[in-house]
């Protein structure tokens, strides 16, 4: 598996601590969506979950600047999903609808919120696969023509301390899919088990990818990345945009960048 990931160059933007990132990060977003909404519409988002993406979200929520945003052509994608029921407070769409969706009321068409299906075996969701598959048919129904997903403008990611970012885990098979738009995974080493998450092609795809990390538990996940460790030892090394890449990071995250 290759070490250098073809896509934009990384930039690292380094902030002092979490609640600072968060702030700036909900900043950039906003800022971004109204440049992008300048010159066409719509515009796709991947969200991410996390602590840090889901205080990023809150913070888009609180900003009187999220009024300059036409919410009606923005649509709202996952990077990945725990496989869980509806509703769940562990799933990052029960999290975000509490942080912004929620508090976007119906300036966001619920048309445009595109959640990765939940466990519901009466409706033909019994396993990761089928929220895998249905999704890839989601993203399919909006993606240009000649395309499997959408041009997403903007691909947000967190990334655990084990370098992983979506639900794609160092040395799971999942890493190396190919092929396909989206995942599921069996066995994710952090609880629970079983997820969704879109592949390394899609992410790859996505005209901007920032990925977004605090903390000192982070630092050798994030050395490691930008160092470009192998993708299958570090995942987050294989995060690129086509356009843009960016490391939204914290001071903590990067202290032992650099180091011998």
């Amino acid at each position: 598996m290759t070490t250098t990931p073809e896509g934009a160059p990384r930039t690292v933007l380094v902030h002092p601590d979490a609640t600072v990132l968060a702030e700036a990060t909900a900043a950039r977003l906003l800022t971004r969506l109204v440049d992008l909404q300048s010159a066409a519409s719509p515009v796709h988002v991947v969200l991410t979950g996390g602590t840090v993406g889901i205080t990023t979200l809150a913070a888009v929520a609180a900003s009187p600047a999220r009024a300059a945003v036409d919410w009606s052509g923005v649509h709202l994608w996952w990077g990945d999903e725990r496989f869980l029921p509806d509703g769940d407070p562990d799933r990052n769409e029960t999290q975000a609808r509490d942080a912004l969706i929620g508090a976007l009321g119906d300036a966001l068409p619920a048309t445009n919120v595109h959640a990765m299906r939940a466990l519901d075996p009466a409706a033909g969701i019994a396993t990761p696969e089928d929220s895998a598959a249905a999704y890839a048919a989601e993203l399919a129904a909006f993606a240009p023509e000649g395309a499997s997903v959408p041009a997403f403008d903007v691909l947000m990611l967190g990334m655990g301390p084990d370098g992983h970012v979506a639900s794609l885990f160092p040395g799971h098979e999942a890493v190396g899919t190919t092929g396909v738009p989206t995942v599921g995974v069996h066995g994710s080493p952090k609880p629970p088990p079983l997820r969704v998450s879109l592949t390394f092609e899609t992410i790859r795809a996505a005209r901007e990818v920032w990925v977004v990390a605090a903390g000192a538990e982070k630092a050798p996940a994030v050395a490691s990345a930008l160092s470009d460790a192998p993708v299958d030892v570090t995942p987050a090394t294989g995060a690129r945009g086509t356009a843009a890449t960016l490391w939204l990071v914290d001071a903590a995250a990067v202290a032992e960048v650099g180091a011998a």
